[in-house]
C-alpha cells in the first residue's frame, strides 16, 4: 500500500528531475564531421578508405574521443565489429585527423562513429553514421581542408 508521504516524496523527486533536465543544454555540433576519403595504402596494395574527423571550426577540440562500430546484416544474417576507440589530445581549429581505415568487408554495414569532445569546458558529443553501401566513389563530393574527394557525413 502507497502512503501519502511516499506520494509527496515521489512528485517531489519528479519535479526536481524535470527542473534538472531544463536545466541541461546540449550544444550543437557545428562545423565537426566526418569524411570517408579513398587513398593508396601500400600493405594492401589497392585503394583504401579511410575515415578523417574534420574540424572545420574557428575551436581547438580538446580530449577527442571517437568509437567507432558496424553492425547490420548480410546475407540475412546480422553482423558487428567490436568496438574501437581512438583518443585524440588536441585538434586544432581548421584540421583534420586520420582516425581509422574501414576494411572493405564492413563498407555493406552501417559504420557508426561516436565522437566526443570539449571546447573550453563544453562538452560535445554527436553520432555520425555512414549508412551501409553509401561509401563508395559515386557519393563522393570535395572534403574541406582536405580538398580531395570523399563521402560527407555531418
Amino acid at each position: 500500500m502507497i502512503d501519502s508521504s511516499t506520494c509527496l516524496l515521489s512528485f517531489s523527486l519528479s519535479s526536481i528531475l524535470s527542473k534538472m533536465k531544463a536545466d541541461i543544454t546540449i550544444p550543437k555540433v557545428e562545423n565537426v564531421f566526418l569524411a570517408a576519403v579513398q587513398e593508396w595504402s601500400d600493405d594492401f596494395m589497392e585503394k583504401v578508405w579511410y575515415i578523417y574527423l574534420v574540424n572545420d571550426s574557428d575551436f581547438n577540440l580538446d580530449s577527442v574521443m571517437v568509437v567507432s562500430k558496424a553492425f547490420g546484416t548480410i546475407d540475412g544474417e546480422m553482423k558487428k565489429t567490436s568496438l574501437l576507440r581512438h583518443a585524440f589530445p588536441n585538434v586544432p581549429s581548421v584540421s583534420v585527423v586520420k582516425v581509422e581505415m574501414v576494411e572493405k568487408n564492413v563498407l555493406a554495414l552501417n559504420n557508426e562513429f561516436m565522437v566526443t569532445y570539449f571546447i573550453g569546458n563544453t562538452l560535445y558529443d554527436k553520432k555520425f553514421t555512414f549508412r551501409k553501401n553509401t561509401i563508395n566513389e559515386r557519393a563522393t563530393e570535395e572534403v574541406p581542408i582536405l580538398f580531395v574527394n570523399g563521402v560527407i557525413v555531418r
